[in-house]
């Protein structure tokens, strides 16, 4: 079996410990490094996993996924190119970051595959988009495409496509949450109660989102099924068109995708 070596258990990394666990991976087959004592303790006694520092995970591991703040990459890629042996493969889950800056501070060999995956990860939904850096080979996607696709699906996109892709589909679960907390305040505000409010508003996202993906209808067909003439739906939207709600989302993903290009061209000009 592949070790795996998860380097950042923060909430992407412990999400995708969780969901290659559900999937049937054994704990001993993974490996995982965290800054804070506390809770690499608490990870180990909830998981089952081994908790090592850098140096043996890049050593012991086949696949090493680093799962850090890109604000963080530096210090970590010190540490990890003096004891990374030649032909492993690393898989980068920090946003903004080329593999280009893995490649120039890694041995030489080591194949880079850039990811952004979303939180949805924890509970087996994430989406996951791929991209293969020049050192990658297609069994190196297809194993990535594997271990991913154990917690959600996965779609192969050029490199130059991953800032667009972070700003919609990495930062896209935010969104929906943003959104979905606005549309409970409304019910509140309408005399419904928090909790029904909250039930109401999030078994219609779960089902609007199966529509979309199951009945495979453009968003728009299915909107304007629910859209009467003269009803309530159309005067809600109007409510949206009139307050720029569509221009907004456009601005903030297009917002998202200028500081995903900002994190990696920091990293440009550094050895």
């Amino acid at each position: 079996m592949t070790t795996i070596a998860v380097l950042g258990a923060g909430k992407i990394g412990e999400s995708l410990l969780t969901g290659l666990l559900k999937a049937g991976r054994a704990p001993a087959d993974l490996l995982f490094t965290e800054r804070f004592a506390t809770r690499a303790a608490e990870l180990t006694k909830t998981y089952g996993i081994t908790h090592v520092d850098v140096a043996t995970a890049v050593r012991r591991a086949d696949v090493i996924v680093v799962a850090v703040k890109p604000q963080d990459i530096e210090p970590l890629l010190d540490e990890m190119a003096p004891n990374l042996p030649s032909g492993k493969l690393v898989v980068s889950l920090c946003a903004g970051l080329p593999t280009a800056l893995f490649e120039r501070r890694l041995p030489e060999g080591t194949a880079v595959v850039r990811v952004m995956p979303n939180t949805p990860m924890l509970v087996g939904e994430a989406m996951s988009a791929i991209s293969g850096g020049s050192r990658a080979s297609d069994a190196d996607l297809e194993l990535v495409e594997e271990l991913l696709g154990s917690v959600g699906k996965v779609v192969r996109v050029p490199e130059g496509q991953q800032d667009a892709v972070t700003a919609l589909s990495g930062s896209g679960p935010a969104y929906f949450f943003y959104l979905v907390e606005a549309m409970i305040d409304a019910g509140i505000l309408l005399g419904i109660p928090r909790a029904t409010a909250a039930d109401l508003i999030v078994q219609s996202a779960v089902g609007a989102a199966a529509m979309l993906r199951e009945g495979g209808g453009h968003p728009v067909m299915l909107r304007e099924a629910v859209t009467s003439p003269a009803g309530t739906t159309i005067a809600g939207i109007r409510e949206l068109e009139k307050h720029g709600v569509r221009a907004a989302l456009i601005d903030a993903i297009e917002a998202a995708r200028d500081r995903s290009v900002e994190l990696g061209a920091v990293h440009q000009d550094r050895d």
